[in-house]
């Protein structure tokens, strides 16, 4: 039935109330006062309808009647008169404000129980959500749950973590290539000429994704709640596969540290025992001068193994714990010569040359890690370079900082690993089969540099066959005034 139709149904019912109270009170022979409360409250139970108006018709028919049978001269009309007026203006007023009231409180009710389905499909829906196996967050198959929510016929999911594209439903509108744009430019999207709607998912201020609908019901209220609530389902995602590396890392440590253990005492005793039965022969006395230099030999070779072995379990207690250094003001030239001694007995087929000033530079170090540090690298441009090769150690006063760089000819670092070789256990498809190593060194150099407030860093050569330079740079401590500088070679 239509509006009027409902209407003119309405104003009969109401018209036909206002005709009974006539009748009644007429013969009751009622005054003019009574009978307009009773008309207004008729005229009030017809507004609660929510319809001005048959209201408006019924205030009308009350104002003939109220004219014609209680007003004198009676049943003569003379609706010009003031007090009909009044009763008019009071009967629509009354009727107007009323029915608005009733309208106003029908919408809230709408949009109450509105708000009330999109709360209860939210709740099944991220209820659905929650069940799904972390590992399919954010696939086809998760998407497929969101179809029919509010309408909608296409969901499409870009995932700016995995840079991944994934869709649910059939869509006419091009919609995956509209959700990627979205997420590029950062910007949401909403048409509804094409019943598109785009939200980018944001967690913390930032972009990670971006999601978009066909056909969704209501966007403006139902696309950020979806929007918010795969966000909130990726991000958790993302901490609960953090959570499970963490543990596995945490587990893999505490392995690595038995085995660190393990080692650490392997190797100790036997070249304990070792050392001691070479000092055995020497004490027998029974030895010619042959043999002695034989067993010196093996003592210093013990000897040798002993601190090489201790130097490795440092290392790699290092690259898994968080370098503490105990602060000291040492003095670099000499650490640097200390240095350059153990390289030489080690590569007595390289040419050393340290450039220093002579005991003037002093600075803020563990003494202990900034001579592994310093071993680690002069020891790396030794490995990589040819027998007959220069090595050069330059120590230079910066603005604020001293640099040492070690510079060693006759060998480059290809390209694809110069960004890589700070990285723990990697080593260059080339030095992984002609030097022995594990990829640790240089990696627990740097750490040691930033522990001190310093850096290491691979310094960019001018030609492809210059020199290979580290720079490694410390934070500068107090000075010592000397007026000369020294060169060893």
């Amino acid at each position: 039935m239509s509006r009027l139709g409902h209407a003119a149904t309405r104003a009969l019912l109401g018209g036909s109330a206002v005709a009974i109270v006539t009748a009644i009170f007429n013969q009751l022979h009622a005054d003019f006062a009574i009978v307009s409360f009773i008309y207004l409250l008729t005229i009030v139970l017809q507004s609660l309808a929510g319809d001005f108006l048959s209201a408006m018709l019924v205030s009308f028919a009350a104002v003939v009647c109220l004219d014609f049978f209680f007003l004198d001269p009676l049943y003569t009309f003379a609706v010009a008169r003031s007090v009909d007026v009044a009763a008019l203006f009071s009967f629509l007023t009354t009727a107007l404000i009323i029915t608005q009231l009733v309208l106003r409180a029908r919408t809230e009710a709408q949009s109450a129980d509105l708000e009330r389905e999109r709360l209860d499909q939210l709740y099944r829906l991220s209820q659905q959500l929650l069940a799904v196996k972390p590992e399919a967050i954010g696939t086809s198959t998760f998407l497929e749950h969101y179809l029919g929510t509010f309408g909608s016929t296409a969901i499409c999911l870009f995932d700016g973590e995995a840079a991944t594209l994934h869709i649910a439903g059939s869509s006419t509108r091009g919609l995956p290539d509209r959700t990627r744009d979205a997420y590029l430019s950062g910007r949401n999207v909403e048409d509804p000429d094409s019943g598109i709607c785009i939200r980018c998912l944001q967690v913390s201020g930032r972009i990670t994704g971006a999601i978009g609908f066909e056909n969704l019901q209501n966007p403006q209220v139902t696309g950020g709640s979806l929007a918010t609530l795969t966000a909130t389902l990726l991000e958790r995602r993302r901490v609960l596969r953090e959570a499970a590396t963490a543990t596995a890392a945490a587990q893999a440590e505490v392995y690595r540290s038995a085995i660190l253990d393990a080692l650490a005492h392997e190797f100790k005793t036997p070249l304990a025992t070792v050392s001691a039965a070479a000092g055995g022969l020497v004490e027998a006395g029974s030895l010619n001068i042959e043999q002695l230099d034989l067993v010196e030999m093996i003592e210093s070779e013990m000897a040798r193994l002993g601190a090489l072995a201790s130097r490795l379990l440092r290392m790699a207690r290092l690259e898994r714990e968080e370098v503490k250094p105990r602060m000291e003001i040492v003095e670099l030239a000499t650490i640097l010569e200390h240095v350059v001694d153990q390289q030489r007995q080690r590569y007595p087929d390289r040419s050393f040359s340290l450039s220093a000033p002579a005991r003037e530079l002093e600075v803020s170090a563990d003494p202990e890690l900034l001579r592994l540090a310093l071993n680690q690298v002069v020891e790396n441009a030794c490995k990589y370079s040819c027998a007959g090769s220069a090595v050069k150690i330059q120590v230079e006063e910066e603005s604020g900082s001293v640099a040492i760089r070690v510079s060693n000819t006759g060998s480059s670092i290809p390209a694809v690993d110069e960004r890589r070789i700070f990285e723990r256990f990697y080593r260059g498809a080339v030095s992984n089969h002609l030097v022995p190593g594990s990829g640790l060194g240089l990696f627990v150099a740097r750490k040691i540099a930033a522990a001190h407030g310093g850096g290491l860093d691979l310094e960019a050569r001018e030609q492809p066959d210059s020199d290979v330079t580290f720079r490694f740079t410390l934070p500068a401590g107090r000075k010592v005034e000397v007026d000369h500088a020294v060169t060893t070679n």
